[in-house]
């Protein structure tokens, strides 16, 4: 099996940078959507993959889809990052709640109230705005969040049982695209090649960026490149 995680693309929240500035916290949104850069990175990515160059030349055959399976997280920046990526490849996006950003939907709102989970969006509300996405059973009308912020060894193990998953899945002869987050992917990496904890440690990725896995039946990976911007130019790389 071929996994391809991509980045979401520029959001909000990424242009505020430093979170250690009160005055930039302040300003973060729960659930923060795609600036113009990153709806431009997600357009040449989906153009960039649905020419399959995010394969080598001789695996661009005929006989087999470019991507079987295309999941993203149910984030407002990963629903519409994914949504262009859909259209080009044709193919429709499915979401995948275990793959959301570290800490869930949350805001800091200083000494009064402190840090607040919110619920995110609800089924209808994706329906409605992302008409044709699968959505997991278990979505409910209450919002997927719904809970206080999610604490740093919860989404480790999140990411453990991401990486279990897809070992699970290395007899599939399928190529899957997964659009999630910076974090999330961090950690996830770490996870596959068992790095967890390991706070010295940090795979870094730019918005819309590719990295490809390929899980092996015999329980290998190889991870044959993080990271890559091919698709971008320069002055929207971010």
């Amino acid at each position: 099996m071929e996994l391809f995680v991509i980045r979401h693309g520029q959001s909000a929240n990424n242009l505020l940078g430093d979170l250690d500035d009160v005055s930039k916290v302040r300003k973060r949104d729960k659930d923060p959507p795609l600036t113009d850069i990153g709806e431009r990175q997600a357009e040449m990515v989906a153009k960039f993959l649905a020419a399959g160059r995010h394969l080598e030349s001789a695996e661009r055959t005929a006989d087999r889809p470019y991507f079987d399976h295309l999941y993203c997280s149910p984030m407002l920046r990963s629903l519409q990052t994914v949504k262009p990526i859909a259209r080009e490849m044709g193919i429709t996006p499915e979401v995948w709640i275990d793959i959301h950003e570290v800490g869930g939907i949350y805001l800091d709102h200083g000494e009064g109230q402190g840090v607040l989970g919110y619920p995110g969006q609800t089924r209808q509300q994706i329906m409605d705005r992302f008409p044709g996405y699968i959505l997991p059973e278990e979505f409910g009308e209450a919002g997927w969040w719904g809970r206080d912020k999610e604490e740093v060894h919860s989404s480790q193990g999140r990411a453990i049982g991401v990486a279990n998953t897809l070992r699970d899945r290395a007899r599939e002869h399928h190529r899957i695209g997964a659009v999630s987050h910076g974090g999330f992917i961090n950690y996830l990496l770490k996870a596959i090649g068992f790095h967890l904890p390991n706070p010295g440690l940090r795979y870094e990725h730019y918005n819309t960026s590719i990295t490809r896995l390929d899980f092996h039946p015999e329980d290998v990976v190889t991870i044959r490149h993080t990271n890559r911007v091919a698709h971008l130019n320069e002055d929207v790389i971010t």
